[in-house]
């Protein structure tokens, strides 16, 4: 049968479902390169009028973590993918990261936590708030047993008056941190109060502000998550870095060729697509494992376009489009995300990223995906 799809031009095409999925295999565990998933939350449909914006259905996102642990990926966890700052407060985030780290334990799954200052509530912190801030979830993610992701935050950005005031709040966290920790440069793309991090709007003198970071401590950084969607300056970092500190690319735009390298190096990974893509990730670094790069890019290059598809402007609500597919895959029962913001995307938006995942063999149950992406055209009120 065929399905009816809205090409954002008001018009209605014929898309033939799949039947049957990609069946992936992969020989764990990976060890080429670290790759994380940026996993998602699943809201509580139920809940979310009563408790607040930030209700969470507790078993279906640890079962989602899960899912990713059994494909030999780690969880990035508390990220922006599990909408902090969009929806997901520091109390549900808080309680997340110590589920989560719990669960990894009992697994052995690999976790690392995101380290923020989101709790903060004065409308004009001070640098000795901001620092005290990621302070309180240093301690929490490490008393959890997770590696910590210390992330940009939006209330340094607002309060830092040039490079200097980086250097002083991220040194003295790198020096009272108990193990190395993951340093996480996100771009305004995906958070518009982000612009100018690291003290400036020019991206090199930021560059080498970061540099500066990573120089000082090179012992307590295990490594940096770059998300500027520029694989140029993502390479051009990447080898500025010391000895032993990784590069986690965070590009959603150029990650097959980031990962695979060149002869002076690569990236490993921490990605917000790879929370969709997961048995496909896994499958693509097993072939790398093997030294088979030319494998590693035929199985990933083609996920590229449903990566860009979710991450087109405005890019910070890719979420949404990760969610519908969690759903469509059966990892949830809804399309329903923390804070509503499943409205973010239009119709035709979605509908393309049905098509493009259904097109690489995503959904392990082509019929389900199909059944309830009909479902969803018609509450929207297109007879599929």
């Amino acid at each position: 049968m065929t399905l009816m799809l809205p090409d954002g031009a008001g018009q209605l095409h014929s898309y033939e479902p799949r039947s049957e999925p990609v069946t992936c295999a992969a020989a764990l565990p990976l060890r080429s390169r670290v790759v994380y998933s940026a996993a998602h939350v699943v809201a509580d449909p139920l809940r979310a009028g009563a408790d607040g914006p930030s209700a969470v259905d507790w078993d279906a996102t640890l079962a989602f973590r899960r899912h990713l642990w059994a494909h030999g990926l780690g969880v990035a966890e508390a990220m922006d993918t599990a909408q902090r700052g969009m929806g997901l407060d520091w109390g549900s985030a808080a309680e997340l990261i110590r589920r989560s780290s719990a669960e990894a334990l009992a697994v052995g799954g690999r976790i690392a936590c995101g380290v923020g200052t989101d709790q903060l509530t004065a409308a004009e912190p001070t640098l000795a708030d901001v620092r005290a801030a990621y302070e309180e979830q240093l301690a929490l993610v490490e008393a959890a047993g997770a590696q910590p992701i210390l992330m940009a935050s939006r209330a340094l950005a607002a309060v830092a008056k040039g490079p200097e005031d980086y250097l002083e709040v991220y040194g003295h966290l790198l020096r009272q941190s108990s193990e190395p920790v993951v340093l996480h440069w996100l771009g305004p793309m995906f958070d518009p109060a982000l612009a100018g991090y690291w003290g400036s709007d020019d991206l090199d003198v930021a560059t080498q502000t970061f540099l500066d970071v990573i120089t000082a401590h090179p012992d307590r950084v295990d490594g940096v998550k770059i998300s500027l969607l520029d694989a140029g300056r993502e390479v051009a970092l990447r080898r500025l870095l010391p000895q032993g500190v990784r590069c986690y690319t965070g590009d959603d735009f150029n990650y097959p060729e980031l990962i695979a390298g060149d002869e002076r190096g690569f990236s490993h990974a921490l990605l917000g697509i790879f929370d969709p893509l997961a048995p496909l990730a896994a499958a693509a670094v097993s072939a790398l494992d093997t030294g088979d790069t030319a494998g590693f890019r035929a199985v990933l290059d083609p996920t590229v376009e449903l990566s860009r598809h979710l991450f087109q402007a405005p890019t910070r609500f890719y979420k949404t489009g990760v969610v519908l597919l969690a759903w469509l895959a059966g990892h949830q029962d809804h399309f329903t995300m923390v804070g509503g913001l499943q409205s973010a995307r239009p119709l035709p938006h979605l509908a393309r990223a049905y098509e493009l995942a259904d097109a690489l063999g995503l959904f392990p149950d082509p019929a389900l995906a199909e059944e309830r992406m009909r479902r969803l055209l018609a509450l929207y009120g297109v007879d599929a």
